[in-house]
C-alpha cells in the first residue's frame, strides 16, 4: 500500500512539472511572501465577518467560524517561516552569494582584458563600461 502511494505521489509531481529547488534561500523568501499574503487574505475574511466570530451549530452548541481557524493557522505559519528566515540569517547569506557572483564577474572581465592584451587606460574604460552595464541590469 505504501509503495503504491509513493508511486502515485511521484506521478502527480511529475505531471505538475515539479523540479528540484536550485536556490533554497530564495525559495524560502518567496514562500514567506506567499505565507504573508495568505495571512493578509484570511485577515480580510475575518474582518468581513458580520455575525461575529462564533455561531450556533445545528445541535445548538457554540462553534468557532472556519475563517477564524484559517486566520490562526495562517498566523502560525507566518511565525514559523519568518522564524526560520531569522534563524538562518538568509538576507546576509543572499548578500554573500551576490558578492561572490560580483567577484566572479569582475574576475572574468579582468581575465578577458588580460587575455586580449588590453591594459592601462583602455582596460579601465572597459571596466567602467562593464560596471555601467551591470548596474543597468539590476
Amino acid at each position: 500500500m505504501r509503495r503504491q502511494v509513493e508511486v502515485e505521489a511521484r506521478q502527480v509531481l511529475a505531471e505538475l512539472g515539479v523540479s528540484p529547488v536550485a536556490d533554497p534561500l530564495e525559495a524560502l523568501l518567496k514562500l514567506a511572501g506567499q505565507v504573508l499574503a495568505w495571512q493578509s487574505a484570511t485577515a480580510a475574511l475575518v474582518n468581513g465577518l458580520e455575525d461575529g466570530i462564533r455561531y450556533r451549530g445545528a445541535n445548538g452548541a457554540e462553534q468557532l467560524r472556519a475563517e477564524i481557524a484559517l486566520y490562526e493557522r495562517a498566523m502560525d505559519r507566518a511565525v514559523a517561516v519568518l522564524s526560520a528566515i531569522a534563524r538562518l540569517n538568509i538576507e546576509e547569506r543572499l548578500v554573500q552569494v551576490t558578492e561572490k557572483q560580483a567577484d566572479a564577474v569582475i574576475g572574468a572581465i579582468n581575465a578577458a582584458l588580460a587575455a586580449a592584451g588590453v591594459s592601462g587606460e583602455q582596460a579601465e574604460q572597459a571596466r567602467r563600461a562593464a560596471a555601467r552595464h551591470l548596474r543597468s541590469v539590476e
